[in-house]
């Protein structure tokens, strides 16, 4: 299994719109960047990523997992643009916050910290357990 992060601005799509979706998940389109892209095209079916508030917030408030790989883009006549599926698993107890990010020990190569703009990001294993730690996220 591999680990990634997903950016959303809170006013344009929620956690909590996520949630709503139930397991059918939602379609991560509309990004139109090449290494975000290819992150997805990468991605499988039962993938894991945290769901990231950005601009509001700025912190890791869910978990997701990949429910369908990437496919064309809808919200694209270009051919070059696909997305992922995702559905929210479960809440973060305790969100984890980019500052928290920054300063925590094992966390300042993540591309969360480094590569702040780019919207869907690879996460490590060893750093999805220390913000899983963090989060209170349970196994």
């Amino acid at each position: 299994m591999n680990y990634w992060l997903f950016k959303s601005e809170p006013d344009a799509w929620s956690w909590d719109q996520q949630v709503a979706r139930g397991d059918a998940g939602e379609e991560w389109g509309g990004v139109r960047n090449y290494q975000a892209r290819n992150n997805m095209r990468a991605m499988k079916i039962g993938d894991r990523g945290f769901f990231y508030h950005s601009n509001q917030g700025k912190e890791i408030v869910g978990i997701v997992e990949v429910c369908a790989e990437s496919t064309p883009d809808s919200t694209s006549d270009d051919p070059r643009w696909d997305c992922v599926h995702i559905r929210a698993l479960r809440p973060v107890p305790r969100p984890v916050s980019l500052e928290t990010c920054k300063t925590q020990p094992g966390l300042g190569k993540m591309a969360l910290v480094t590569t702040s703009r780019l919207s869907v990001q690879p996460v490590t294993a060893e750093e999805w357990r220390i913000v899983c730690k963090l989060g209170d996220v349970g196994p």
